[in-house]
């Protein structure tokens, strides 16, 4: 899949170049949300379906990623997926309407998700099983650090160009990385096209996007109840259409084999709520420091800064925590950790000291990074090498709608705490936000039980083999 002319790793750094340009979209706009609502005339909270939107498409259409690029070719598939972004992020620069930004995300992401095939087909059908955590991890990193990135960035933009220009700054990129996915990307296609399993795939999406709007309805200032149980029903006879569907297929879209799996199956329930709970504090916390503390756009993502130096700094030590305190006991111990974190930022209030509050935005990323990666890493230690495109493909699809619940949770608790205090959320206090981060601490609870379910030596053949290089 990678070109003759130029060294693997050139394509591999390509990847991860595009997957930090598809996440940083997800969360870029947290702190530019107060201004685009102006723009808009809708509230800031509310907003935050800009994102879900366009972190369901990804979701929804990663899965059919991997069979477009066996039959088209992988470059075309990369190529025609670079310009869609692009195209899409020029539109949700120009848009002056709620319904045709939210169009425009969409497209976008649908643009983002076929960029998945490139980094599946590469890595994982070109990487030896003793290689393919550690090239993994390259891949993985930038959705873990566009997140918290994302804010500061939007933020800055925000502050001191306009909100716009957050979009515009993907038409650049988009041209540099087109350019080097001709030179580096092959156009090798499967000899043997697999069919797609259409109905799966229009279950499994219809599913989701029932869920996420349920979630929404909820999560609004005045949330419409019996339309939000009408989706969560429908949503839940959609998944069990998607899994019945999917045991008949000849090419299931949902690998419900490797579910048998127990750490791929624990990285996909309790990992997912690990997730959800880490993808929260992106959106919350700029908000939070917007609305309550008085600081700027900039001000505010910057402090998110300090997430990302945690999340850095632990990629030295990863390895070494790892093989010291395995699996098991990071994925417990850990979680623990992030919940308690979390409810740190319950604390935090305007005359709170600035090196408290990074110190504790410091220490909150050091546990997403550990907590982050070994979720990723321990998904895969026990799946064949045969399976590894079918269980990748979905399991990256979930851990795109985790990311989308985030959000979509963080404004719902954001919906309950100012209900309870008998508020809107235009009039959203600091004790909102601190019952919001209370709500959702209790995540990573669920997925502390998890991983207490994992057998104790559960992926030590890996700490022996690659992280042990």
């Amino acid at each position: 899949m990678t070109s003759r002319r130029f060294h693997p790793t050139y394509t591999v750094l390509l990847v991860a170049g595009t997957f930090f340009m598809e996440n940083l979209d997800g969360t870029v706009i947290v702190t530019a949300l107060p201004q685009m609502a102006k723009a808009f005339h809708v509230d800031a909270i509310n907003l935050n379906v800009g994102m879900t939107a366009y972190l369901l498409a990804l979701a929804i259409f990663i899965p059919i990623s991997g069979w477009v690029a066996d039959r088209m070719g992988a470059r075309t598939v990369f190529l025609s997926a670079i310009s869609l972004f692009t195209f899409a992020s020029l539109i949700c620069g120009i848009t002056h309407t709620l319904p045709a930004f939210l169009a425009a995300r969409v497209l976008q992401g649908v643009g983002g998700a076929m960029m998945v095939p490139v980094g599946r087909l590469v890595v994982l059908r070109n990487t030896e099983k003793s290689d393919l955590v550690r090239a993994l991890a390259y891949v993985a990193w930038p959705g873990l650090l566009a997140p918290v990135l994302g804010p500061p960035i939007g933020g800055f933009i925000t502050s001191y160009l306009n909100w716009r220009w957050i979009f515009y700054l993907n038409l650049p990129l988009g041209i540099i990385a087109l350019l080097l996915a001709r030179l580096l990307i092959d156009n090798d296609k499967e000899h043997e096209t697999r069919s797609f399993d259409w109905k799966t795939f229009l279950c499994f999406g219809g599913a989701c996007t029932a869920f996420l709007y349920a979630l929404e309805a909820c999560g609004v200032d005045h949330p419409d109840y019996a339309r939000a149980g009408l989706s969560l029903a429908l949503s839940a006879v959609l998944a069990w259409l998607a899994l019945r569907f999917s045991r008949t297929s000849s090419s299931p879209l949902i690998d419900l084999e490797s579910f048998k799996i127990k750490t791929y199956a624990s990285s996909m329930s309790g990992g997912s709520a690990a997730r959800v709970a880490i993808s929260v504090a992106p959106f919350l916390l700029p908000l939070m420091f917007e609305s309550a503390f008085h600081m700027t756009e900039f001000q505010a993502g910057s402090y998110l800064l300090a997430l990302f130096a945690g999340n850095f700094m632990l990629k030295f030590f990863t390895t070494r925590l790892l093989r010291h305190f395995r699996f098991k006991a990071i994925l417990v111990g850990n979680g623990l950790l992030v919940g308690v974190t979390s409810l740190l930022f319950c604390v935090l209030t305007p005359t709170t000291p600035k090196l408290i509050i990074l110190g504790i935005l410091f220490i909150s990323g050091l546990t997403r990074s550990m907590q982050f990666t070994a979720v990723y890493t321990l998904a895969f230690a026990d799946v064949p090498k045969q399976r590894l495109s079918a269980a990748n493909s979905f399991f990256s699809a979930m851990v795109q709608l985790s990311m989308s619940m985030g959000i979509a949770v963080g404004a719902l608790a954001m919906h309950a705490a100012t209900f309870l205090h008998g508020r809107s959320n235009e009039t959203a206090t600091l004790a909102d936000f601190h019952l919001a981060f209370l709500f959702t601490a209790s995540l990573s609870l669920f997925a502390v039980v998890d991983a207490l379910f994992l057998a104790p030596n559960a992926g030590d053949h890996l700490l022996e083999t690659t992280l042990a290089r």
